[in-house]
């Protein structure tokens, strides 16, 4: 059984590592840095409660969560050799078991020395529930079974096993436990047992370990229940002991263990040109895909829900305006909203519109517009996959609105991504080997969907980020581009790592996650944090002057750190790497061209993205035909009449044309154009209702005699005119519909120039992702959390001073024994009268001493703390802060006592 104070074991244990192995562990946890935690003994209880244990256990590997359950089922305290055993002799798993416990220990779940290696007490509880089997199959002890059953019934059992009687339940179960624990007694006993017997320990050896009988058992069952091999837990219920089912297990504690992660499967090998060529025309596309959008959402924007998002008829709508399917529309749309580009208006009719964002963002070149939508993608935690589901309520959820962030996206699409980087460059993988390899770094809650059952969700996000990252041209063919490799790269070292932030670190907490998205081609920080180091070496002394404790060194053989998982970027981390795609996908794309290709069947060919001027002019003059390499469009009457009611002439369009062909002007296109504008405003369209005005009263009579325009309801006020109750833009599309080319009129008569107006949104910010827990802390967060635990270690652990008085100035320095008077109650702050806390602040001063003092802040929030004064005046004490490494002032009135260290810290 575990004795003493488990956290304060622990404790001593952390007391013995470096820096580098607190700052690991508050990496991998980040959960116990809110708030700061004062010492190492508060460190070490936040890492035992179970919130934060269950945090811990569901982000290990499948290796390292079968390590830590058959710790959970092994005795406690567990010899190393034990534990081997407990895991099996496979040559993989054999050099695979001291990673799992660095691993296991780097994360403060695991302490003690090799011969005692102890699972902390919460870990083992959560895995190994008494309601029903643990992880591995196994039931409880037998021990611990034997406890709800009557003396009279142990003493049975015993007598039935050959085992002598004892005088209490106690003994008798242990005496139980003793025959089940010893492999040659129970190969004798079950050498004697019923063949159907065996059959039944057989269904029940890999779990689950319950089963159900009857009032009257069978004598096979019977034979088991007699001996304890079968114990009861309720009435028609049996399981079977922890022990018995080891045995027969050959004492494995998994039927197959996973020491080794599976491998990719390679779904097909290409050379890096092809990967490269596919990916950044995909690339293209995408940037024109999302200009596209916005581009039909400033003139036509559509409504926001009352509920919030996008109606369904909407994303419709949109999805074939850009010829997609209804998914990849919801991608297109959310990937602009991640990206800033995209908000509502906020208005009383709320719509959704480009943001001003959008107009700077066109500015950018195209490669720089790519690698700002493919940082927001890859650091958005909005999941476009879900549209059209339901949330746990039934609710629908859409695109744009509420119930689509998923904190663990972000992570999977680097793990993906990260998986295709380690594949040999132009290999894809196949999405069943990538699911699988990713299920093993992290397991799914309760071992995942049975066959048939929907997937769970980081399944589904990986098969999304695999289909996302080929739309949006990271990868080519299923294989990881060169500037998508770039996008996931880690910056180049430039400097040393920035200093600690002059914040009160006993009351820091992590910073919230960053609210913008990174703008490529705006200055990046000068000096972005390196990752913290790690060592695999013995553990060094801290730099604080703290020693390890005795008994807490770690075992020998076993690495006291395990190798950590790259962190995720930070926000100058994520500006870098966009950069760097950038520039690597810059030569990839095709420069903008200046021109056309003219045909006779009333087309133009652009041989390449055009340049944004004329790619304007030429979306109002003709229709897209068709997209790609070398984008059609046709000139149509209506297309025409569009560039015309735009305020074009008819000698602007041929002008235009001839500048921008390089073939001649074809002459039907020409015939078309001065066919179009010859009619175009004959008829003028104003606002009565509506009147229409022709100076040919032939065409008046037509229009009038007309049988289609019946429901327009035209009369004649004069011989040139004709009204209508119907509004002027019914009856100017009504009229165009009818084949008639009218012109919309102001009231003094000039032609109305219809321009769409570019609607845009108030300034917005990217919708800020939602983490799964805790942001990751930043190297100078983890610095000065980690010199913040060691001051407030040293404070509650040095020795101090023993109190001097006028008879004895000379004082000898003694260590604090639990029965000598105290000037800090346990667990609480120094105190002591305000006069003795005065005396011992300026005998500091004078003799260049540490002291140890309690203080509350404005707040209330108290804290011990480390200081070197340096003067005491004017009701405030000016000294070195230890625990900030700066020097600070405290007031007199908040110090809630002081105390001189038996040696200054160093």
């Amino acid at each position: 059984m575990t004795t003493g104070n488990p956290a304060r074991t622990l404790a001593e244990e952390l007391r013995g590592r470096p820096d580098t192995a607190l700052a690991g562990l508050l990496r991998a946890r980040p959960d116990l840095l809110t708030p700061v935690p004062g010492d190492l003994t508060q460190l070490a209880t936040r890492a035992g409660t179970r919130a934060s244990v269950v945090r811990a256990l569901e982000r290990l590997d499948r290796f390292t969560q079968q390590t830590a359950q058959a710790l959970a089922v092994a005795p406690d305290p567990c010899p190393y050799d034990v534990l081997a055993g407990l895991m099996g002799d496979e040559h993989d798993t054999v050099a695979a078991l001291p990673r799992a416990v660095a691993e296991l220990r780097a994360q403060a779940l695991v302490w003690g020395d090799e011969q005692r290696l102890r699972l902390v007490r919460t870990a083992r509880e959560l895995l190994t529930p008494q309601a029903s089997g643990s992880a591995t199959g196994l039931g409880p002890a037998a021990a611990e079974v034997a406890t709800g059953m009557s003396p009279g019934r142990l003493q049975q059992v015993l007598a039935n096993a050959g085992l002598p009687a004892t005088h209490d339940p106690v003994s008798a179960a242990e005496s139980l436990t003793a025959l089940f624990s010893d492999p040659r007694r129970m190969a004798d006993l079950l050498d004697q047992a019923p063949p159907e017997a065996v059959t039944v320990l057989g269904r029940l050896t890999w779990g689950p370990p319950y089963g159900t009988v009857s009032a009257q058992p069978p004598a096979h069952v019977r034979w088991l229940l007699d001996r304890g091999l079968l114990l009861p837990t309720a009435p028609g219920s049996v399981l079977l002991p922890r022990e018995v089912a080891l045995h027969l297990r050959d004492g494995r504690a998994h039927r197959s263990v996973a020491a080794v992660p599976p491998e990719p499967v390679a779904a097909g090998t290409y050379g890096m040109r092809v990967v490269d060529a596919t990916a950044a025309g995909q690339a293209a596309v995408a940037v024109e895909t999302v200009e596209e959008l916005l581009g039909q959402w400033a003139t036509a924007s559509p409504p926001v829900l009352r509920a919030g998002g996008l109606a369904v008829r909407d994303l419709k709508r949109t999805a074939t305006a850009l010829d997609v399917a209804e998914p990849q529309a919801a991608f297109w749309v959310e990937l602009a909203y991640g990206a800033g580009l995209l908000a509502s208006d906020g208005e009383t009719d709320e719509r959704y519109a480009p943001t001003p964002a959008y107009d700077e963002w066109q500015a950018l070149p195209a490669a720089e517009r790519w690698a700002e939508l493919a940082a927001a993608w890859l650091a958005a935690t909005r999941t476009p996959g879900l549209v059209g589901g339901r949330d746990g309520k039934g609710r629908a959820l859409s695109a744009l609105g509420e119930g689509l962030d998923r904190g663990a996206a972000p992570e999977v699409r680097r793990a993906v991504l990260g998986l295709l980087a380690g594949l040999p460059e132009g290999t894809a993988a196949t999405p069943d080997s990538v699911v699988a390899r990713l299920r093993w770094e992290r397991p799914p809650r309760g071992g995942g969907a049975a066959e048939g059952e929907e997937e769970d969700l980081r399944t589904r996000l990986a098969r999304w980020t695999l289909e996302e990252a080929e739309l949006l041209g990271v990868t080519g063919r299923g294989a990881l581009a060169t500037h998508g490799r770039a996008l996931l790269s880690p910056p180049e070292e430039e400097g040393p790592p920035p200093a600690a932030p002059e914040a009160d670190t006993a009351d820091a907490a992590p910073p919230p996650p960053p609210r913008t998205r990174p703008r490529v081609g705006r200055p990046s920080d000068k000096h972005p944090a390196p990752p913290l180091a790690t060592s695999t070496d013995a553990p060094a002394t801290p730099a604080t002057g703290a020693t390890p404790a005795a008994g807490a060194t770690p075992a020998a053989g076993l690495p006291t750190e395990a190798p950590r998982h790259p962190a995720s970027a930070t926000p100058a981390e994520a500006r870098a790497a966009a950069l760097r795609a950038a520039r690597a996908l810059a030569p990839l794309l095709p420069p903008p061209v200046d021109h056309v290709l003219l045909q006779a069947d009333l087309t133009a060919i652009a041989p390449g993205p055009l340049k944004r001027e004329l790619a304007a002019v030429l979306g109002v003059l003709a229709e897209v035909e068709s997209k790609g390499g070398a984008t059609v469009y046709r000139f149509t009457q209506s297309s025409v009449r569009r560039a015309l009611d735009a305020g074009r002439s008819a000698a602007e369009l041929h002008d235009f044309l001839t500048a921008h062909s390089r073939t001649p002007v074809p002459q039907p296109l020409s015939y078309l154009i001065d066919d179009v504008a010859r009619k175009h405003g004959r008829l003028r369209i104003g606002a009565a209702g509506a009147y229409l005005r022709c100076d040919d009263d032939a065409l008046l009579a037509e229009i009038v005699a007309d049988r289609r325009a019946a429901e327009l309801r035209l009369r004649h006020l004069a011989p040139t005119v004709l009204v209508s109750p119907t509004p002027p833009d019914v009856l100017l599309a009504r009229l165009r519909e009818m084949g008639y080319a009218p012109a919309a009129e102001s009231p003094d008569g000039a032609v109305l120039v219809a321009r769409a107006a570019a609607h845009r949104t108030p300034p917005r910010t990217p919708p800020a992702p939602v983490p799964d827990g805790p942001p990751a802390p930043d190297t100078a967060l983890l610095a000065a959390a980690v010199r913040a635990v060691r001051a407030g270690d040293r404070a509650a652990t040095a020795p101090l001073r023993a109190p001097q008085t006028p008879q004895d100035p000379r004082a000898a320095e003694t260590p604090r024994a639990p029965d000598a008077p105290q000037t800090q109650a346990p667990g609480g702050l120094p105190r002591t009268p305000s006069a003795e806390t005065l005396a011992v602040l300026q005998a500091a001063v004078l003799g260049n001493a540490a002291v140890w003092i309690g203080y509350v802040n404005a707040d209330g929030a108290a804290s011990q703390r480390v200081i070197a004064p340096v003067r005491v005046e004017g009701g405030y004490v000016t000294a070195y802060d230890h625990t900030a490494d700066e020097v600070r002032s405290y007031p007199l009135h908040r110090i809630t006592g002081a105390a001189e260290l038996a040696d200054d810290p160093t």
